[in-house]
């Protein structure tokens, strides 16, 4: 297959073509032209008012359901989901049936995505069966392309496991990957604890079974001088001591969700299920703070925590239902509406550059001659998302039928 991109500005910080425009002509996934008026016949050609092309994005954080859960989600499904919405590179949760603990589920994984345009990367657990008592086979896991190693939806809570798990990974510059969450204080939450939730009558998830984890977990860091990654940061007191760990210069990097710059409490005040997600959504002042942190580099990257639910899961009572959204396809909107004044700049080291260098990726170059692992946007072209034109099998997104502003290609 062949594509010709038009006319779209370079956004690479690193590369000496950054902020320049150009055609790219692109055969059989190589780079095979940049230049000036290229008139190549292709098979598709992209255009759009304001193009851009960067290095490729990086999802950190994103469950495909699969195996186990196909219902929801499959593997091929969510891969074609992150290729609309302009990533290259998925980073999957082992929340599956079986669960990715062993060398030969991950392998399972590997295999069904090869071949995709989308560059599938498996989180290994932690721990046996993500319960949280004994340590998973991780390096067997290592040694097959574990990518990096998480509990995903079930947090480590017991330090001692934290603990091992941060000692272990240090053998081979590994890193963990922990959504912070203390579940003893976040048990029967629906919310986050406030007014709000008083005002709704629904019982409230309070900011410090967050921050307790962050906590926890940065002090373990300094004791066994490994690496951690904190997905899905919600509270001012979170960024408060990752930033203060970043001073002191611990390994410690964090990302934050679409949905958490997007959206706060105040969506739940109809009990619109599509709203409940883990974290929960917080206050205005703290999605303002997360904004805040994005731009100025406190936040490292983007994590969709891309969850597909199906309508038997989603569409019910509030308490009741599933948590998560569908966001991968509309990331890049979410993130404008959010944080408008974010520059080309930010955005692909946020999307792409951060991630790349925390994980160890491949850097990518755009030249002649090499691999296109790129991703193509308009921060300022509009589009509508509907249940037919969506990838996903997922149907818990609030974004169906809005105009957005934002589109990849």
């Amino acid at each position: 297959m062949s594509i010709l991109i038009k006319n779209a500005t370079i956004s690479a910080p690193d590369s000496p073509l950054d902020g320049k425009k150009a055609d790219i002509f692109i055969q059989k996934g190589i780079i095979a032209e940049i230049g000036k008026n290229l008139n190549h016949k292709a098979d598709k050609v992209i255009e759009s008012n304001d193009l851009q092309v960067s290095p490729g994005w990086v999802d950190v954080f994103a469950d495909y359901c699969d195996p186990g859960y196909e219902h929801k989600e499959t593997l091929l499904t969510g891969l074609d989901a992150a290729a609309a919405g302009g990533f290259t590179d998925v980073f999957v949760v082992p929340n599956t049936h079986p669960v990715i603990a062993s060398k030969t589920t991950l392998e399972y994984v590997q295999n069904k995505a090869k071949g995709h345009a989308v560059n599938l990367h498996v989180l290994g657990a932690v721990s046996r069966n993500v319960e949280g008592k004994d340590l998973a086979e991780m390096m067997d896991m290592q040694h097959a392309g574990a990518i990096a190693f998480s509990d995903g939806w079930h947090p480590v809570q017991n330090a001692g496991l934290m603990q091992k798990s941060l000692e272990y990974v240090t053998a081979f510059d590994g890193i963990i990957i922990q959504l912070p969450v203390q579940a003893s204080l976040a048990a029967g939450g629906l919310m986050n604890e406030g007014e709000t939730s008083v005002r709704l009558g629904m019982s409230g998830i309070p900011n410090i079974a967050e921050s307790l984890i962050v906590h926890r977990d940065i002090e373990l860091v300094r004791y066994t001088n490994s690496r951690i990654h904190f997905t899905g940061v919600t509270t001012a007191e979170s960024l408060a001591l990752i930033k203060a760990a970043k001073k002191d210069g611990l390994k410690v990097t964090c990302s934050v969700t679409p949905f958490h710059l997007l959206y706060t409490e105040e969506n739940l005040k109809m009990y619109d299920s599509v709203y409940r997600v883990e974290p929960p959504l917080r206050t205005e002042a703290e999605r303002k703070l997360l904004v805040k942190a994005l731009m100025d580099g406190t936040i490292d990257c983007i994590a969709t925590h891309h969850r597909p639910q199906d309508w038997d899961a989603k569409v019910k009572e509030f308490e009741y239902a599933s948590p998560g959204m569908i966001t991968q396809e509309t990331c890049l909107a979410m993130i404008m509406e959010a944080a408008p004044k974010l520059d080309s700049t930010q955005l692909v080291k946020l999307m792409s550059v951060n991630p790349r260098k925390i994980f160890g990726l491949p850097e990518v170059k755009i030249e002649e001659g090499q691999p296109a692992n790129i991703s193509v946007f308009d921060t300022t072209a509009t589009w509508t998302y509907t249940k037919s034109n969506k990838k996903s099998l997922g149907i818990n997104s609030p974004l169906f039928d809005k105009i957005l502003k934002g589109k990849t290609f």
